[in-house]
């Protein structure tokens, strides 16, 4: 087999916060246990009045110049057409383009920062944002105010979230919300894995139907009126420059 020689991690620095890093003393514990808590409750404040939201996952990673990037930025620019402010990671790449597609169609876009040591800052095109050190805690916010989601091509991280939100759902966590897979040759091999679990009974075929795969933001508007306004509910509120939706 051959294997990949990669550079060796750095060591950590002093004072790095390490959350998974074993027994620690019962302050520690204690002192991570609130930080994780004043998380949750900065998101909460910063984005009660957000939603209804759909959350755009994708890579940091894409330029200005690249076709998923233009993609990202047509879908954020027709999910505030529909009266949807967009939420995104925050960071650049699909998030900004998402982001970027929703303020220059006169919506709003909210993001969902997190520290890292590299690639992500919060873009320019947000209204709103939190900036998170735990992972967990941002993920709960990117689901929590959404009524659908859309993963448009991206890597550990952008996997990690569409799973999350299929978890969610096959599990009854949270409700059926639509969830619109966008980049059809790029997910192809996945697909096929997918298809493969279910032949071997790991998941039904049922939770397969949980995602609509396409390349056309024209069937992913479709889909997000029929599988969510329509079916919650969600009606325009009368607001001038920034269509939204109030729960019926």
């Amino acid at each position: 087999m051959e294997t990949i020689e990669t550079a060796p991690a750095p060591p950590a620095k002093p004072g790095e916060r390490i959350f998974l890093e074993g027994p620690r003393t019962r302050p520690s514990e204690l002192r991570t246990l609130y930080q994780i808590m004043r998380e949750f409750l900065a998101g909460f404040r910063a984005l009660h009045f957000a939603g209804p939201c759909v959350t755009v996952f994708g890579s940091a990673r894409f330029k200005e110049d690249h076709h998923f990037y233009g993609l990202a930025r047509e879908v954020g620019g027709h999910l505030t057409r529909l009266g949807f402010t967009v939420m995104t990671g925050g960071g650049p790449g699909i998030m900004e383009a998402a982001n970027r597609g929703a303020r220059e169609a006169g919506g709003r876009s909210v993001g969902c920062n997190i520290r890292l040591p590299h690639e992500q800052e919060p873009n320019p095109y947000l209204d709103r944002w939190v900036t998170f050190d735990f992972f967990f805690v941002r993920k709960v916010m990117l689901i929590k105010y959404s009524y659908a989601f859309i993963v448009l091509p991206g890597g550990f991280g952008t996997m990690d979230e569409l799973f999350e939100a299929m978890t969610l759902i096959q599990n009854k966590k949270i409700l059926e919300f639509p969830v619109v897979i966008m980049g059809k040759e790029y997910y192809r091999p996945l697909l096929g894995f997918l298809r493969g679990m279910v032949d071997v009974g790991t998941i039904s075929p049922y939770d397969l139907d949980l995602v609509i795969v396409t390349d056309s933001v024209e069937e992913a508007m479709a889909h997000i009126q029929r599988h969510a306004i329509e079916r919650f509910g969600l009606r325009r509120r009368p607001a001038p420059r920034r269509s939204r939706f109030l729960r019926e």
